[in-house]
């Protein structure tokens, strides 16, 4: 862990993306000074010149710490714990480690492609059919759930950067038609990472934005 950087890092975001809060939120838990960039997606900003050249994939979120330059959402978290946080948010040991990335892998693929891709098709009125996407979000959460009965946070009783990686797709999970009543030890959770000072939301969004 270094000490704090000595000017804001930027975060290159938009507003309605979880990936983009998953680096936003730890930014905040951690008291990083940082600056919002904001790319509009709606209008092709990602796919510029100057924003691929900070990542070729195209995708937000992107942070320049002083000139280095990480994309990824959770490449970002990792580089923020590692850098900025103590081993409680990664742990250094590598059983610690592997367990929090068997979440993040969690978060890249199933979430992604349940809760995630539900929220978007419904959000940005996509015509796929989103009633695969929707089932694969209940089929993580019971898992989840079943995780979050015996345990506070999903690796421990402590929150890691896989708590945040998984957050915001949950706690959105609701703009993609997927309701959380059936998993009150999942909800149990939303609200301990509520709860974690310097917690920011994402800002909540109107069903069926115009893409």
């Amino acid at each position: 862990m270094t000490a704090a950087p000595t000017r804001p890092i930027k975060l290159y975001r938009f507003a309605l993306s979880g990936h983009a809060h998953r680096a936003e939120l730890f930014l905040s838990l951690l008291r990083l000074p940082f600056e919002s960039v904001d790319v509009d997606l709606t209008k092709g900003e990602h796919k510029r010149a100057e924003f691929l050249a900070m990542n070729p994939f195209g995708q937000v979120p992107v942070i320049d710490d002083a000139g280095d330059i990480v994309a990824d959402s959770n490449a970002i978290l990792t580089y923020l714990a590692l850098s900025y946080g103590d081993a409680s948010w990664l742990p250094r040991d590598p059983l610690g480690a592997a367990r929090v990335q068997r979440w993040l892998s969690v978060a890249a693929g199933p979430l992604a492609y349940g809760a995630a891709r539900a929220r978007v098709l419904v959000l940005f009125r996509r015509p796929d059919d989103p009633s695969e996407c929707i089932a694969a979000a209940h089929a993580l959460f019971m898992l989840m759930e079943q995780t979050l009965a015996a345990t506070n946070f999903l690796v421990d009783d402590i929150p890691t950067i896989a708590d945040v990686a998984l957050y915001t797709y949950a706690a959105h999970a609701s703009e993609g038609n997927v309701q959380l009543a059936d998993y009150p030890s999942l909800r149990g959770w939303l609200e301990r990472i509520e709860a974690l000072p310097g917690f920011v939301p994402m800002v909540r969004s109107p069903i069926g934005l115009a893409a």
